[in-house]
């Protein structure tokens, strides 16, 4: 059981962590026609944007009531009014999710009472819906405002439902945890789809955010979940949780729908995707399709290539806690030791992981802690590479933001193929830094005369006696007779018998 402490550091130094708004926003650009709308200063919507766009490298819908300082003091309620009939009039939005902010929650801003009087005030906007989530970025993490969001989706769009009412069999809700990206969402719609199930992910970022150009611009979400779907959620016969975070989602819409839940907390790895492929032919009542049963040994292969490469290698981990512990979980079963865990926001998971302890810090605690226990990869988002140039050790792009890399969005870890794939990501980052800077190369490798020079200093002197050539030109067959002749054992450069070309 790990250790869990936090920081006691008077600031960060080098953050790590992304902030409650944003991981809001980004739950509700998972849903259709949504423009996702921050209640706060302009700064604040200005860097998620940023991150978004770099990130993703596609236009990101997202505004914001431009709170000024004598706003911020009076209250909102002009700010937001403002901005929504702004988004209603111009954009023609299927819905407006509202974060707030640190600058309006330290204010004390009533939003949802903000909202009540804009509809009374404009009964043009009563069929609109108008979802607030209270995601203060002064506490808690991206993790925190990607799972409140996403209940409280719950909770105002998704229609009750009687337990007792006759459920379809075949449709499955999916409430998938921020660190899953599009890629893997498409991954795990193709698996369900196999069993013939009807998945609803709320939210859906590979409807919105996969990349795609669509067919004319829309400054809304191109993609994702539309309402109609949402409403109808209470009547599916399932909903998958994935990820810890999720686990409250889960609770309201079994409490709202009836609907029970099975939670996941992470579909990396062979057991764990094991225990998924099991349950979706248990509920679907089919068996499971013969390409799931090739992927399997597949994924058992790939992990018998490549544990010689990364079984032992101390890792350095910094991510959020879900990801943290589905990718420690993981590389502990590959046999890597997770020797630095840091992570941005408490989780009842952070005691599971592989690893004595892990803190809640920044990157600069990482990069500390990966120096003093020698760590051979480190692992965070693209603000970690510096560290890792510090430290001289590989570094893989996990999590968000991801800014300097492409194809961000279509990175696969879940299931059979994802894990194979991050398997030989992995390795092939670690066989890469070996014949790059750690291991010798036909241009750095010792040469005879060096070595026999070094090694054989006797063989020298002998050659020199005689009147044939020195042993400096010997190698191959030459440089074993010598050795042979000289009646001394035959070694590599390591010192243990071998074949190598010196004497």
């Amino acid at each position: 059981m790990a250790i869990v402490t936090a920081s006691k550091k008077a600031c960060s130094v080098n953050p790590l962590k992304m902030s409650q708004p944003i991981g809001g926003s980004f739950a509700f650009m998972g849903l259709r026609g949504a423009m996702p709308l921050l209640h706060g200063p302009q700064g604040c919507a200005s860097f998620g944007l940023t991150l978004f766009v770099r990130h993703f490298n596609e236009a990101v819908p997202m505004q914001t009531t431009a709170m000024n300082e004598v706003a911020t003091v009076l209250g909102g309620l002009e700010n937001l009014e403002q901005a929504i009939l702004n988004i209603y009039n111009r954009v023609e939005p299927e819905i407006i999710g509202i974060n707030s902010t640190g600058v309006t929650e330290t204010n004390g801003d009533d939003v949802e009472a903000f909202i009540r009087l804009i509809r009374q005030k404009h009964p043009q906007l009563e069929k609109l819906p108008l979802v607030y989530v209270s995601t203060p970025d002064f506490k808690d993490a991206f993790q925190d405002g990607w799972g409140k969001t996403v209940a409280r989706m719950i909770e105002v769009l998704v229609a009750p439902v009687d337990a007792a009412r006759p459920r379809d069999g075949s449709r499955v809700n999916v409430l998938p945890g921020c660190h899953l990206t599009p890629g893997d969402l498409d991954e795990l719609r193709t698996i369900f789809e196999d069993f013939g199930l009807k998945p609803s992910f709320l939210p859906d970022v590979a409807g919105s955010l996969d990349g795609h150009i669509p067919d004319k611009f829309t400054p809304t979400t191109i993609g994702g979940i539309g309402m109609d779907e949402i409403a109808t959620m209470g009547q599916a016969a399932w909903t998958i949780a994935i990820g810890a975070q999720m686990r409250r989602a889960a609770e309201i819409m079994q409490a709202r729908t009836g609907t029970p839940f099975r939670l996941f907390e992470r579909l990396c790895g062979l057991m764990p995707s094991d225990e998924f492929i099991a349950f979706l032919s248990e509920i679907s009542g089919r068996s499971v399709p013969s390409k799931y049963r090739r992927q399997r040994g597949q994924l058992a292969d790939a992990m018998l290539d490549a544990h010689f490469h990364i079984g032992g290698r101390k890792l350095a981990i910094g991510a959020e806690p879900d990801l943290l512990f589905d990718l420690s979980s993981f590389l502990h079963e590959m046999g890597a030791q997770v020797t630095a865990a840091v992570t941005t926001t408490n989780s009842p998971v952070l005691q599971r992981v592989r690893t004595e302890d892990v803190l809640i810090g920044d990157l600069e605690d990482l990069e500390e802690r990966a120096r003093s226990r020698d760590c051979d990869l480190l692992m965070s988002h693209s603000h970690g590479r510096q560290a890792a140039s510090r430290l001289n050790v590989p570094f893989l792009r996990v999590g968000f933001p991801m800014f300097d890399r492409l194809g961000a969005a279509h990175l696969t870890t879940v299931g059979y193929r994802g894990t194979r794939d991050l398997i030989f990501d992995i390795a092939n980052l670690i066989i890469t830094d070996r014949e790059t800077n750690h291991g010798p190369t036909p241009d750095t490798w010792p040469s005879p005369a060096v070595t026999c020079r070094s090694s054989r200093p006797s063989c020298i002197e002998q050659e020199e006696k005689n009147s044939d050539e020195s042993c400096i030109r010997h190698s191959g067959l030459e440089a074993r007779r010598c050795a042979l002749r000289m009646g001394q054992e035959h070694r590599d450069l390591r010192g243990r018998p071998g074949r190598a070309s010196v004497c």
